[in-house]
């Protein structure tokens, strides 16, 4: 297994939005209300612009396997970006590329400034959410920032570059 995590390429667009829906799809999540209506889905290269965002793709001999991104969503408290559009082809899944993933965001949002990340889920992401809570995401009661995702029902926080409890001061 060959597998190289690079930055997002225009390129990428089609491969990522239709890994996206489908992951969506497969787990029967709503539609309205997530990534998937979501417009910025069919031009990640674009929205990844800025220099206070990232987004790595996972890539197996040209074919990709999925992305991830850190972003700063409107109305985050400071120095916190959210985890993003985190998705793995269904083929993909279970090789430990999710974990490479978000170690490699880790690094990334530690590198942009940002002392903590945000994420946004679903029940039916079971195996991803048991993932961020091993990776030291704590669960929160309800929702940071203003991602558009109205139709999510998990949100978690990270405190990076520290293996204690995420007291964040917001």
């Amino acid at each position: 297994m060959s597998i190289i995590i690079r930055v997002i390429k225009d390129t990428d667009n089609v491969a990522l939005a239709k890994i996206l829906r489908n992951s969506l799809d497969e787990f029967n999540v709503p539609q309205e209300g997530t990534v998937y209506t979501d417009p910025t889905t069919d031009n990640l290269y674009a929205l990844f612009k800025p220099s206070n965002s990232i987004y790595y793709v996972a890539e197996e001999d040209g074919v990709i396997l999925g992305g991830c991104g850190v972003y700063p969503t409107e109305g985050l408290p400071k120095k916190c970006a959210e985890l993003v559009k985190f998705y793995l082809s269904n083929q993909s899944r279970g090789k430990g590329i999710g974990k490479m993933m978000l170690e490699k965001c880790f690094t990334a949002a530690a590198a942009l400034g940002y002392t903590h990340l945000y994420l946004e889920s679903f029940p039916q992401f079971e195996k991803a959410v048991s993932m961020y809570e091993k990776a030291g995401f704590e669960m929160l009661s309800g929702p940071l920032g203003n991602s558009g995702h109205f139709a999510c029902t998990i949100w978690m926080l990270k405190k990076l570059n520290q293996d204690t409890k995420s007291d964040a001061p917001f």
